[in-house]
C-alpha cells in the first residue's frame, strides 16, 4: 500500500466499490442468519459454559420487569400504567418479539440513542465551547438512526465531516476536540474500537502490543482538521475545514508562533480576545498558543496572579521552535528528550494490519481512507467494540469491562458468543437495529437481574438510568405538566457545572448525567441527585400540585388499594406485592390523613432505588 498511489478520483471510485483490490476479500465471510437463530446459538454458548461452571442461572423476567426494561432500553421511555396492565394481559406467546420490532420501529428508539451517542461524544469533550452544539448531533443522529443507517456509515461521517457545527451534527467528534489531532486519534479508538491507544502516547503501552510509533501514526491523520471560528453578522458559530498540503517542493502553513513575536503589540491584541489588557488560559481555547500558554506563565506571569499582561508578555522570551503538528500539513511526533523541537514527521498509518496511506492524499481522502481502515471487516475490533457496548449497555455486563478498554491484552468473557454476535454483525452490514433485535431476544438479556452473580451473564446487572431515561420517568410519574416546575438554577432545581442552558432536560443532565463509557460499579450518585428527589421545589410542587398525578389517581379511585396499586404502576411500573399493598394500607390509616399518607408513599416511590435503576 505504501508504495501505492492513488489520483483522487480513482480512491473515490474504489471507495464507492469497497476497494476489494487494496485490502483484499475478507475470506470469512459469514452467512447471514436470522435475530432469533443467532439469539439462540449465543444463549447455548452462554448456558454451557455456565452449566460447565455448575452456576444456576437467573430465571427469565415477567412480562411487567420485561416491558419495562426493554421500553427503557430501546425507546428510553418507560410504559404507561395501562400498557403494563395490557401486556401482562396479553395471552400472545410472540407479544415480546412483537414489541422488540414495534419499539425499535419508533421514533423514540433513534432519539434515545441519539442522546446516549451525545454523552458518549461530549462527556469527554476537551473544548467545552462546544457542548452548546449537542443538540446539532442529536438531531443528526436522530436522523441516521431513523432510517436505520448502519453503523460503518455513520462512523464514515463522523470521522470525515467538514462544515459549520452548527449545521452538520456529524462534526461533533471533530469539533469536542477542537481539531486536535492527538485527541480525536484517542477519541477515535477508543470510541470505535475499544481500544485505548492513548496510553502509548508518550510511551509504549504499559499492558498491550500497542507502541508509542502507533498513537502518533494514527494522529498523523488528522493534522489538517481545523476548527475554526465562523463570523457572519452577529452570527458566530465554529466549522470543521481542512487545511491542504502545498504543491510539491513548496513549504506549507506552519504557523511558527515565532513570526508573531516580530509585533508584540499586535499579538498580545490578538491573544486579548476581550480586550481587557490581560490574558488568561480561557482566552486562547483552540488557539494554536493554547498548549505553549503554561510556559508564558511560567516565564512572564511575576506576580503569580494567572494574567498575563503587555508589559509582562514582553519581558518572554520567544519560543525557539513550533510544537509538533496541529495546524500543520503534516503531524510530528514530539521528542520527549527536547520538548522544544519540532519532534519527528509521521506518515498517516493504521495500527491495526499496520495500513500505510499512500503519500499525496488531501485531508479529506486522508480521513476517508482512515473511516475504511476502521470499518474494513477484516479489522476485529470495530464490530467487537460496538457489540461490547450495546450488550454492555442493554444487559449491565460485557464480554469486556470497561467496555471502551478491549485490546489483545485482555480475554473476553465468552469470547465464542462475543464472535458470533460481531462475525453476524459484520454479515449483515453493521445494521444497528439488527444487533439490538438479536440481542433483546436472548435469554441472556431477558434473565432477572442481581447484584450478586456468581458469574458473567448468569443475571442481568442492575444499572442507573441515563439522565435522558430518568428524566422522561419523572415526567411520567408526575404528569407531563410537571417539566414547567423545573427551576434553572439554586439548591432546589437540577442546575449543573456545565454551564450551559438547553431547557428543563440538558439542566436535568447537567445533575444526572455521567460517561455512558463508566463501568455501572463507579457510578454510586451524588448528594446533589439525591437531595434534588428527597426535598426540592420541584419534587414537593409535583406531590402536592392540584393538578398532578397524585391528585388524579386519588380522584379516580375511591379504595386505597387501588390507589396503591396505581402509584405503583404509574412510578415503577409494576403491580405492588400483597406485602407491599398490607403495608401502605397500614400506613394510610396510621396517618389518618389521606392526602398526607399517600403523599408520603408517593414520594417514597419517587426516591427509592427502583425508581433511580433499571431491573
Amino acid at each position: 500500500m505504501s508504495g501505492f498511489r492513488l489520483s483522487e478520483k480513482m480512491f473515490r471510485i474504489a471507495f464507492s466499490m469497497g476497494a476489494i483490490f487494496l485490502f483484499g476479500s475478507t475470506g470469512s465471510a459469514q452467512q447471514p442468519l436470522s435475530a432469533q437463530q443467532v439469539a439462540g446459538q449465543i444463549d447455548r454458548e452462554i448456558e454451557q459454559a455456565l452449566a460447565e461452571a455448575k452456576v444456576q442461572p437467573a430465571p427469565v423476567v415477567g412480562d411487567e420487569d420485561f416491558l419495562r426494561r426493554i421500553s427503557f432500553d430501546l425507546t428510553g421511555v418507560p410504559p404507561s400504567a395501562s400498557e403494563v396492565t395490557l401486556f401482562s394481559l396479553n395471552p400472545d406467546s410472540s407479544k415480546r418479539t412483537d414489541l422488540i420490532h414495534r419499539l425499535l420501529d419508533e421514533r423514540e428508539f433513534a432519539q434515545n440513542w441519539s442522546r446516549y451517542w451525545r454523552d458518549v461524544i461530549f462527556s469527554r469533550a476537551t473544548d467545552m465551547r462546544t457542548v452548546r452544539f449537542q443538540r446539532v448531533f442529536e438531531t443528526w443522529m436522530t436522523q441516521q438512526l431513523s432510517e436505520n443507517r448502519s453503523w460503518d456509515k455513520i462512523v464514515t461521517d463522523l470521522v470525515t465531516a467538514t462544515g459549520d457545527v452548527s449545521e452538520n451534527g456529524a462534526t461533533a467528534l471533530l469539533m469536542a476536540h477542537g481539531g486536535d489531532a492527538a485527541e480525536i486519534a484517542a477519541e477515535t479508538s477508543r470510541i470505535f474500537l475499544g481500544i485505548q491507544i492513548q496510553c502509548a502516547n508518550c510511551h509504549d503501552h504499559p499492558t498491550d502490543q500497542w507502541k508509542r510509533e502507533d498513537f502518533h501514526q494514527l494522529a498523523a491523520f488528522f493534522p489538517r482538521v481545523q476548527f475554526r471560528q465562523v463570523r457572519d453578522g452577529d452570527r458566530r458559530s465554529f466549522e470543521i475545514a481542512s487545511l491542504q498540503a502545498p504543491p510539491p517542493g513548496r513549504r506549507g502553513p506552519q504557523r511558527d508562533p515565532r513570526s508573531l513575536f516580530e509585533d508584540r503589540d499586535r499579538f498580545f491584541q490578538q491573544m486579548d480576545r476581550n480586550r481587557d489588557g490581560k490574558v488568561v488560559a480561557s482566552e486562547l481555547n483552540g488557539s494554536p498558543l493554547q498548549r505553549v500558554f503554561e510556559r508564558f506563565m511560567e516565564n512572564g506571569d511575576s506576580n503569580k496572579d494567572g494574567e498575563l499582561t503587555l508589559e509582562e508578555f514582553k519581558k518572554i522570551p520567544a519560543p525557539p521552535q513550533q510544537q509538533a503538528g496541529r495546524g500543520s500539513a503534516e503531524y510530528f511526533m514530539p521528542d520527549l528528550s527536547d520538548p522544544s523541537s519540532r519532534g519527528t514527521e509521521v506518515r498517516p498509518t493504521f495500527f491495526v494490519g499496520t495500513r500505510v496511506a499512500a503519500a499525496g492524499l488531501s485531508d479529506e481522502d486522508r480521513r476517508l481512507l482512515l473511516a475504511q481502515y476502521l470499518c474494513d471487516p477484516e479489522n476485529p475490533w470495530f464490530a467487537k467494540a460496538y457489540v461490547t457496548r450495546i450488550w454492555g449497555e442493554l444487559t449491565g455486563d460485557s464480554f469486556y469491562m470497561p467496555i471502551d478498554d478491549l485490546g489483545p491484552g485482555r480475554s473476553a468473557r465468552n469470547e465464542t458468543a462475543l464472535n458470533l454476535l460481531a462475525e453476524q454483525f459484520v454479515a449483515h452490514e453493521y445494521d444497528i437495529k439488527w444487533l439490538f433485535e438479536t440481542i433483546a431476544q436472548t435469554r441472556a438479556y431477558q434473565r432477572a437481574v442481581s447484584e450478586t452473580s456468581e458469574l458473567a451473564f448468569a443475571s442481568s446487572a442492575p444499572s442507573r438510568l441515563r439522565s435522558d431515561a430518568l428524566y422522561d420517568s419523572f415526567l411520567n410519574a408526575i404528569g407531563s405538566s410537571g417539566e414547567s416546575r423545573f427551576s434553572g438554577r439554586g439548591p432546589g432545581g437540577p442546575g449543573g457545572p456545565r454551564g450551559f442552558q438547553g431547557g428543563a432536560r440538558a439542566q436535568f443532565s447537567q445533575l444526572f448525567g455521567y460517561d455512558p463509557s463508566t463501568p455501572q460499579s463507579d457510578l454510586t450518585g451524588t448528594i446533589p441527585q439525591s437531595l434534588f428527589f428527597m426535598n426540592s421545589p420541584t419534587v414537593e410542587g409535583a406531590i402536592q400540585s392540584d393538578r398532578g398525578m397524585l391528585r388524579s389517581i386519588l380522584n379516580r379511585f375511591d379504595s386505597n388499594e387501588d390507589v396503591i396499586r396505581e402509584l405503583y404502576l404509574t412510578v415503577l411500573s409494576r403491580t405492588p406485592k400483597a406485602s407491599e399493598i398490607e403495608l401502605g394500607q397500614t400506613y394510610v390509616k396510621e396517618v389518618g390523613d389521606r392526602n398526607e399518607a399517600f403523599e408520603d408513599l408517593y414520594w417514597a416511590l419517587l426516591n427509592s432505588s427502583e425508581f433511580l435503576t433499571k431491573r
